[in-house]
């Protein structure tokens, strides 16, 4: 059985992601929450279970120790048609820019030291 102090603060953690997504998307529903295998095995719980009322939990290709709220909204939408519209850039400098040169020694001298 796992550590009751564990469950507690990721279920707060997944509450707090839930309120949070639910006040940046109030048109979107939560499906629920997707979480690494190893984390859904590490935690004691199994794939459907709802560890919160009407939000189960679902296995997805997410990094260990983070997990991801799941809805039925489009959150790449943007970012991805923003992207295709970019246009390439020069990255040229148009200003000179101020070099410092490493101080200067005689190459084939003997040291003195």
């Amino acid at each position: 059985m796992t550590d009751s102090s564990k469950i507690a603060k990721n279920l707060r953690a997944f509450q707090m992601a839930i309120n949070a997504h639910n006040e940046q998307n109030p048109d979107h529903n939560v499906l629920g929450l997707g979480l690494s295998a190893y984390d859904i095995e590490r935690l004691g719980l199994e794939i459907g279970e709802e560890i919160l009322p009407g939000v189960p939990i679902q296995e997805i290709n997410v990094t260990v120790g983070n997990f991801r709220v799941l809805c039925d909204g489009e959150h790449d939408e943007g970012i991805a048609g923003e992207a295709r519209e970019a246009q390439p850039v020069d990255a040229v400098a148009t200003q000179p820019v101020e070099t410092v040169a490493p101080a200067e020694v005689e190459v084939g001298a003997p040291s003195s030291n």
